[in-house]
């Protein structure tokens, strides 16, 4: 039998032995923002340490942190051979409600070829399959066709906030040729993607202050600045009608997108009219000159996310308001500084500012942009693998969205990242009745196992 055909032969065998263990990992309530879990985020570090040692990965470790521990492990045997950093999660969302499930979260269920349960999806079922990759290979062929590195860890979904000092002070024992990602999803159903490139994200809070308290508009009304309309200035300032950012300088440092990328998005057919249906709108609404996917996926953005100040009860009371707010995200592409970034905003708002009011700064949590570019031939390589096992054309995409870590690890390790995710974004993670479809962790172990051995015949 080709190689191929014996791991599927091995995946079909073993895979309600493989489902049985993956169901013991779904039971740990491995809740990383809820301070009563402590003990459960261990457990799951425990549980998956035991299982890369039994592997017989070596140098095993559960890394203590300031915060939640970090999973490490490596097989260094591949001589000549390059080398995977595989990076995943095993702490899951808080379950409320938890009236809304169909079944209890940590008690997994199978329905319609669904495996229902926090982290089925949302990473806990594609860090496992990791690991029963590993175990095929090792099963089927006696070794490895390129060495590999593990690190997971327990404080993704809430920012992963220290990881990227984790990685800085390893960075010897986390050197390696790549980065293999599983934690995001394909296109659609039956439509495989390899993801290479994430916006990164920064924001601020503005508060506007005018007068020391609120004031009666009969008496100040017309003589007096009003701090929400001093907002509504600052606010209307930041985009024109077509929704191009004006704010100076903002613009200056995006790399565009090649000829390539814009013809392999067209191709995707995206059906922008489905999209208009599905979320209730009567017209989409963006940056002129770019489709719909190049501009939630390749161009930068900055959104209001909300506005306070005044009265908002019922009946109407006549104040001037003192103060008001609003906070401001943008969603960034590469090669934007999201410290740049913040700073154009401040000489904006500044230079905006309207007579009569202070304005206040205040700065988010940031994350750069990520990008492998699109013909490395890891991509490339990933996507003939996704082929091979799901007979159709891979789709190269990048995601709207941020995954601060990834920049982190471009950052710190600067190796490609190569993100090949077997979710679908209708399977709740994050919400009640999360689930993973078996059919693409049945053909995600197979994709890996191709992959691995893509690696291993790639010069990069």
């Amino acid at each position: 039998m080709s190689q191929s055909q014996t791991l599927d032969a091995y995946f079909t065998e073993n895979r309600e032995k493989h489902l049985e263990e993956l169901n013991e990992f779904l039971r740990i309530p491995s809740i990383s923002s809820l301070s009563e879990h402590k003990q459960d985020i261990q457990t799951a570090a425990e549980w998956l340490a035991e299982k890369l040692r039994m592997l017989n990965i070596e140098n095993v470790s559960v890394d203590q942190t300031a915060g939640h521990p970090v999973v490490y492990g490596e097989w260094l045997h591949a001589e000549d051979k390059p080398t995977i950093l595989f990076y995943g999660h095993y702490d899951v969302q808080p379950v409320d409600p938890l009236h809304l499930w169909e079944s209890e979260p940590f008690n997994p269920v199978i329905r319609d070829n669904k495996l229902f349960a926090r982290g089925a999806s949302d990473d806990k079922g594609q860090v496992f399959m990791h690991l029963k990759m590993i175990e095929a290979l090792f099963a089927t062929e006696g070794t490895l066709p390129v060495n590999v590195k593990f690190i997971y860890e327990g404080e993704e979904e809430i920012g992963s906030p220290n990881l990227p000092a984790y990685v800085e002070e390893n960075k010897t024992k986390l050197s390696a040729d790549l980065i293999l990602i599983s934690d995001t999803g394909l296109y659609a159903p039956g439509k495989p993607a390899v993801c290479y490139g994430l916006r990164g994200l920064t924001g601020v809070q503005i508060d506007v202050r005018g007068a020391k308290g609120d004031l009666h508009s009969g008496l100040y009304g017309g003589g007096v600045q009003n701090a929400i309309h001093a907002l509504a200035d600052i606010l209307a300032s930041f985009r024109d009608e077509h929704g191009t950012i004006q704010v100076e300088g903002f613009y200056d440092k995006v790399l565009p997108l090649s000829d390539e990328e814009r013809q392999a998005y067209r191709e995707l057919n995206f059906d922008e009219e489905a999209l208009k249906q599905e979320i209730g709108v009567n017209e989409l609404f963006g940056e002129e000159g770019y489709s719909y996917l190049e501009q939630t996926w390749a161009r930068p953005t900055l959104e209001i996310n909300g506005v306070f100040g005044g009265f908002s009860g019922e009946g109407i009371k006549t104040v001037l308001p003192a103060e008001a707010g609003a906070k401001i995200t943008c969603r960034l592409v590469p090669d934007q500084d999201p410290n740049e970034i913040v700073e154009l905003l401040r000489a904006h708002i500044e230079k905006h500012k309207p007579k009569g009011v202070e304005v206040v700064i205040s700065e988010f949590d940031k994350g750069a942009p990520f990008l492998t570019p699109f013909d490395h031939p890891l991509i490339q390589a990933a996507g003939r693998s996704y082929e091979r096992v799901y007979n159709v054309p891979t789709a190269f995409t990048r995601g709207g969205g941020s995954i601060p870590i990834v920049a982190a690890f471009d950052e710190i390790l600067a190796l490609p990242v190569v993100l090949m995710g077997f979710g679908l974004n209708s399977e709740n993670f994050h919400a009640p009745n999360e689930h993973f479809h078996l059919e693409n962790f049945d053909k995600g172990l197979r994709v890996l196992g191709d992959y691995l051995h893509e690696v291993s015949n790639l010069e990069f």
